[in-house]
């Protein structure tokens, strides 16, 4: 098996399996994988830096590791887009912004760490959102990523070139972030599985700071069980990380191979609709919930009013500690430094970086998070989003008494047409309305395929939410619907995406 348009289709599973049993090698598998980042990358700008070398040089040492017969993991060989949030020694860490442009950190990410333990091959790192910050991948100061079912449409973010890259073939798996949906957005509207794993279960430690109560990095697929294994390699505890949950990872993989809904009670939350939602997203969402009751689910509204406020409590709590992360910029420790010429004093060398450096997203949340800590507004603002995101995590907790899982569309909306709403940040903020109640109570949720939306012919993704380390109830019930759906559309829902 050598051609190189069998091997992209493949799944990480089944890649790994090829490469166990001798029937490709990983230096093949890179090969193809580069030859079609070659052939389509230039249309979608997935990526921001691709290391054909260093793939080749990981690839080549899987394939001394199984020649010489020692243990290989469970993924090894597989290549990997790495969303450039997390640091790498061996290639640059710009976070999408041209104030780290060609930075590159002196250590790895103790996700990066994983990876390479785990004989994955990284094949570069993904375009994104400037500091993560942005729902469609058209902040990157490196230009926007194109979504592979259409390129004049956003792949969503700020993970859209992860979720671009699996879409259109260039990698079998990629890794994302999420603080407020910008793993589970960008893969509803690609087509592809993304997971937000419960909130300190991945270390944050090498992962460049947004909002630091909310970030998580999680697995990207075109599997749910190509979901599982990634996710089973990145996740564990990290002394490293002070946030990091020290209990072990919940078994997922397990779950991915099981799939099954019999017994289990499914709720869909009544403020997860309404005005804004696209007729063709709630009649897909509306098809999911039938599927979930015909295979065995019984479904339970719930309602949970704080649900309303979770939008507006979000964008006071992460510009705030936004506006406190990237206070580090300041032209002395990374990157860029402008008007250093030795006549300008540091704070004058550091406005002149931050405003060479910065976008205007970066800005307008820096001004927006310094003015909500500021003192006087300090209670009005940031005190009561706090209480808000302690409302939204009670009123979790009470559903999860009366339901093992939440269903509800990913977004409200499919890809929207690249700068539709570039200069109205509201109406982009709502495209995270589904995904930041989970954000703010820490819960793991995962988006997967549901279905085209008939007005316009793009993905639709479900999105399915459990309570904190019940991480494995995400796969249980995905594998299960994703197994239902493929049956019933003959194949899965990538195949039908135009050829790029």
């Amino acid at each position: 098996m050598t051609d190189h348009s069998t091997i992209i289709k493949l799944t990480a599973a089944e890649i790994a399996s090829a490469i166990a049993s001798g029937e490709l090698t990983a230096v093949e598998v890179t090969e193809a994988h580069l030859a079609r980042i070659d052939a389509v990358d230039e249309k979608v700008h997935a990526f921001l830096h691709i290391d054909r070398e260093g793939a080749l040089a990981q690839a080549r040492a899987v394939d001394a590791k199984k020649a010489a017969g020692e243990k290989l993991g469970p993924l090894a060989g597989v290549p990997l887009a790495l969303k450039d949030i997390f640091t790498t020694k061996d290639m640059p860490t710009t976070v999408g912004s041209k104030i780290l442009e060609g930075w590159v950190p002196p250590y790895d990410a103790t996700l990066t760490q994983k990876l390479r333990a785990a004989d994955v091959v990284i094949l570069g790192k993904t375009n994104m959102d400037e500091f993560a910050m942005g729902s469609s991948t058209e902040n990157s100061a490196y230009g926007p990523t194109g979504n592979p079912w259409d390129l004049t449409r956003i792949p969503g973010g700020s993970g859209g070139g992860s979720s671009a890259a699996l879409a259109s073939y260039q990698a079998p798996l990629a890794i994302g972030t999420d603080t407020g949906g910008s793993i589970r957005q960008p893969a509803a509207v690609t087509g592809i599985v993304g997971v937000k794993p419960t909130y300190g279960s991945v270390s944050r430690y090498g992962m460049v700071a947004f909002s630091s109560s909310l970030d998580q990095g999680g697995p990207c697929a075109r599997t749910v069980l190509d979901a599982a294994l990634l996710h089973e390699a990145i996740a564990g505890h990290d002394p490293m990380d002070s946030t990091s949950i020290d209990a072990p990872v919940p078994p997922v993989v397990e779950a991915a191979r099981n799939g099954s809904v019999a017994g289990m009670r499914v709720g869909v939350v009544k403020q997860f609709s309404g005005e804004g939602y696209q007729a063709g997203v709630v009649q897909r969402f509306d098809e999911s919930v039938e599927l979930l009751r015909s295979l065995g689910a019984t479904v339970v509204e719930l309602d949970c009013p704080s649900f309303d406020l979770a939008l507006s409590a979000y964008y006071l709590i992460a510009p705030s500690e936004c506006s406190s992360n990237l206070a580090r910029f300041d032209a002395m420790r990374y990157g860029l430094r402008v008007g250093d010429d030795g006549t300008r004093s540091a704070e004058d060398v550091t406005a002149l970086t931050r405003e060479a450096g910065f976008g205007d997203e970066v800005k307008r949340r820096i001004i927006l998070g310094t003015y909500a800590l500021s003192s006087g507004y300090y209670d009005a603002y940031y005190g009561s989003a706090q209480k808000v995101r302690t409302l939204i995590t009670r009123e979790f907790e009470k559903a999860f008494e009366q339901v093992d899982v939440i269903v509800s569309p990913t977004t409200p909306t499919t890809a929207f047409p690249i700068g539709e709403r570039a200069d109205d940040p509201m109406a982009m903020y709502l495209a995270d309305l589904c995904t930041i109640p989970t954000n703010l109570a820490g819960n793991s949720a995962m988006s997967l395929p549901c279905g085209l939306a008939p007005e316009d012919g793009l993905p639709v993704g479900l999105q399915i939410i459990a309570p904190a380390m019940k991480d494995d109830r995400l796969y249980k019930v995905g594998a299960a619907v994703e197994a239902a759906f493929v049956e019933q559309w003959g194949h899965p829902l990538l195949e039908e995406a135009p050829s790029l």
